[in-house]
């Protein structure tokens, strides 16, 4: 048995998780999905690793995953527990001392995404989410996530730098979606390569892929937790 630390993205609840929670849970793991503190602007991205840390029990070891945004709480969650590996998933890789509001200019971004979005016709960076981000989740589902959407991360969390001095030394993986019309996988692909030397995975699938293909995406996690033994 391996525990899962899932942490969720920008303006998500740990509900995004809960297909691959099911998917995990059914194959005998165990698996944390907190709601990260929300409509508080003066939450710090300790105080969101502080909060997954208590929902997980203060456990020791395991898989911690960050989704989007929550690959700037990942890395201190997987430093502070002494997790086995730490997986980003279309993740926002940060550079100590950067802050939140700086990576998108940081990293080239709004020209990746204008570059992809003119070879896609629109699709990346469309206003409407159901296109940008949901666009492989069904329907019923995809409105159901956008209906919890909620006031996640705070103002604090943003403007203030990165506090980790260093990546934390725990075995790093970063899974991109070859669909993502947020965040495109060569942008994403070249971004592991150059913060992490991290030549990153695949998975065919949306922004969103948590609720788009679950299974695949929990084999894909337990294939992480074997490759480390964490896995038994």
């Amino acid at each position: 048995m391996t525990a899962f630390v899932l942490l969720h993205g920008g303006g998500d609840t740990g509900w995004s998780w809960h297909l691959v929670s099911a998917a995990l849970r059914a194959r005998g793991h165990e698996v944390f999905a907190p709601d990260l503190p929300a409509d508080d602007e003066t939450a710090t991205l300790d105080d969101y690793a502080d909060a997954a840390l208590a929902a997980a029990g203060h456990g020791r070891g395991g898989i911690v995953v960050g989704h989007s945004f929550g690959a700037f709480t990942a890395p201190l969650v997987a430093d502070r527990r002494g997790a086995d590996a730490l997986v980003l998933l279309a993740g926002m890789i940060p550079r100590p001392g950067e802050r939140p509001e700086d990576w998108w200019e940081a990293t080239g971004y709004v020209a990746a995404a204008a570059a992809q979005a003119a070879l896609d016709g629109g699709m990346t960076g469309h206003e409407d989410p159901l296109v940008s981000f949901y666009h492989d989740v069904p329907r019923s589902l995809a409105e159901d996530a956008l209906s919890r959407e909620r006031a996640h991360p705070s103002s604090a969390a943003m403007s203030a730098p990165w506090p980790m001095e260093a990546w934390p030394d725990v075995p790093t993986r970063v899974i991109v979606c070859s669909q993502d019309r947020f965040f495109p996988a060569s942008f994403l692909r070249g971004l592991a390569s150059d913060r992490l030397g991290v030549v990153a995975d695949e998975i065919d699938g949306s922004h969103c892929v948590m609720l788009s293909r679950p299974e695949e995406l929990a084999r894909m996690l337990i294939d992480v937790a074997e490759a480390v033994g964490a896995a038994e």
